[in-house]
């Protein structure tokens, strides 16, 4: 499709290094790659670059502009390359919680949705943003018990005329995150400060006082995790366990 319309398509990544102006990927540039950028050359990708000083000084020392997809702000105020992530990682946020939640997963043997005669489970979103937003969809529709804590009066009013009484939704403070944090059996970290290190609203002691067999989800991972027992895992290895709670950081 590319060379039907006039691109050229050559066999490896050191040729689209040494001619391109401009090179555009989809995640963060590898340190192979970082070596073959060059002062005044283009890279518009994701970097994430707030947990990551390694990537941050070799790409100053590359003299190449770089753009960070997940920081382009549109005039309102969003951040339209990023929603779409977002919204896919919100949404997987849930779904990857519930197979954690399950026994051989290493979970407490919980359904979302608990069964009748049974409650369900809690689930505790950490951020009323795009993440939380989708996250809180596909939670409501499994049949959750949602709680959603974010910090901006506006992010809670509007989550509220969206969802209404089938959510409950809490202005966040450090109380209101410690309590709910430590109830839950699910916890999903959609918090966000753009071009910054997440905030680490989760501490240790929180993680320790939570059931044993509880998960979290830690969608904030790519800004180095809004939890502070978070660290980076891969698809192949998605999961860890630190006092008895699940973690899944990819």
């Amino acid at each position: 499709d590319y060379a039907a319309i006039g691109a050229e398509i050559v066999d490896n990544a050191e040729e689209i290094f040494a001619r391109a102006e401009m090179i555009v990927k989809v995640k963060e540039p590898q340190s192979v790659e970082r070596a073959m950028l060059r002062d005044g050359q283009v890279l518009f990708t994701y970097l994430h670059l707030a947990p990551d000083p390694e990537q941050t000084r070799e790409l100053v020392a590359s003299g190449a502009t770089c753009i960070a997809y997940e920081t382009v702000t549109s005039p309102r105020g969003g951040l339209p390359l990023l929603a779409p992530m977002s919204k896919v990682a919100g949404r997987m946020a849930i779904q990857a919680g519930a197979y954690c939640l399950e026994q051989p997963h290493g979970g407490l043997g919980m359904l979302l949705g608990g069964v009748p005669g049974v409650d369900p489970a809690k689930v505790v979103i950490l951020g009323a943003g795009v993440v939380g937003t989708h996250a809180t969809h596909i939670a409501v529709g499994m049949g959750a018990d949602v709680w959603v804590i974010d910090r901006d009066p506006e992010a809670i009013e509007n989550h509220w005329k969206q969802f209404g009484r089938s959510t409950n939704s809490v202005f966040s403070t450090q109380d209101a995150i410690e309590r709910h944090v430590i109830e839950a059996d699910l916890v999903i970290g959609g918090v966000l400060i753009p071009g910054a290190e997440a905030p680490k609203l989760v501490t240790a002691a929180m993680v320790k006082a939570m059931k044993p067999g509880a998960v979290i989800v830690d969608v904030a991972i790519d800004q180095g995790g809004c939890c502070e027992t978070s660290r980076a895992t891969t698809h192949a290895d998605p999961t860890y366990v630190v006092d008895g709670v699940v973690h899944y950081c990819v």
